[in-house]
């Protein structure tokens, strides 16, 4: 039976320096934005992280997105 991807939701991980560990390397911490539609353009996730974190004393580090999809069987007809 074929099986069919269905898009949920994704969320968007914005990793950032907070500081410094305690053997002086950087702290590396995460803001997590959910219900982002799966379909967003990815170029303007990573514009609007940017955007956001210009606004921010503590600089981005990275920007993930987690896609979540569900796998269904395809009904057979």
């Amino acid at each position: 039976m074929p099986i069919i991807d269905k898009p949920l939701t994704s969320t968007l991980v914005l990793k950032y320096e907070d500081g410094l560990t305690p053997a002086g390397g950087p702290q590396i911490k995460q803001k997590s934005l959910n219900y982002v539609r799966p379909d967003a353009d990815h170029g303007s996730l990573h514009e609007v992280s940017a955007a956001l974190f210009s606004l921010s004393e503590k600089p981005l580090t990275a920007v993930i997105l987690r896609d979540s999809t569900e796998l269904v069987e395809e009904p057979e007809e």
